[in-house]
């Protein structure tokens, strides 16, 4: 995608935000056996989850409330692959909460289902939320898992880690992207473009051990 083209799509979505009551790139529901399931897609395609996560900061970090500090609103979308295209989707987002909302701690449940009815074929490969206080991983999040890490396309047999991004900007700075590597633990930043790995969570509480000379 363009930067001409990510800008009016950008623009595009925070008039369209502005001009209804509810913000229209919501689009989560609860299906009967109370999984969250999630409409695709809002942006792409992408040939690569840089660019995805590139754009996706951008896009999120406009949703109302997502840059508003300690009493800002996170948000949480997936992250799939259309093997017949070879490329990268981000969905709609979600803002179901799992528990209540507090100043020290904010919440998005993840989807767990996707509605793309044009890609039916489409593999989940991570999610990504939005951090309105901090641009970290909280513990909560590099203790988290999904199960399988890894996820196989049929055809080709290309294999997928999946991985969890968060989205943080605050005022007119620009956005920070971090990853997490369900299947390996790796922690990475996105960077001048490109994935840096900056560490390693080593238990089941979160902590994580930074790579020499790096940091957040």
């Amino acid at each position: 995608m363009s930067s001409t083209h990510a800008r009016a799509l950008l623009l595009a979505l925070m008039l369209g935000a502005g001009a209804c009551g509810s913000n229209p790139n919501v689009r989560v529901h609860r299906l009967e056996n109370g999984r969250l399931q999630v409409d695709g897609p809002l942006a792409g395609p992408f040939k690569t989850t840089e660019a995805l996560a590139e754009a996706g900061c951008e896009l999120m970090t406009a949703q109302g409330g997502a840059s508003g500090g300690p009493m800002g609103s996170e948000y949480c979308a997936l992250n799939y692959y259309a093997p017949d295209e070879d490329a990268f989707y981000l969905s709609y987002l979600s803002d179901f909460k799992d528990r209540q909302d507090t100043r020290e701690m904010k919440t998005c449940s993840m989807p767990q289902v996707l509605h793309d009815p044009a890609r039916v074929n489409a593999l989940i490969t991570g999610g990504d939320h939005t951090h309105p206080h901090n641009a970290r991983f909280s513990p909560g999040d590099l203790s988290g898992r999904w199960n399988p890490a890894r996820v196989v396309t049929e055809k080709t047999e290309r294999v997928f880690q999946r991985e969890l991004f968060v989205f943080n900007r605050r005022g007119d700075g620009a956005c920070s992207v971090y990853s997490v590597n369900y299947a390996t633990r790796v922690v990475s930043a996105l960077r001048g473009g490109q994935w840096v790995q900056i560490g390693h969570v080593y238990d089941d509480n979160g902590n994580i051990r930074m790579f020499e000379g790096m940091g957040w």
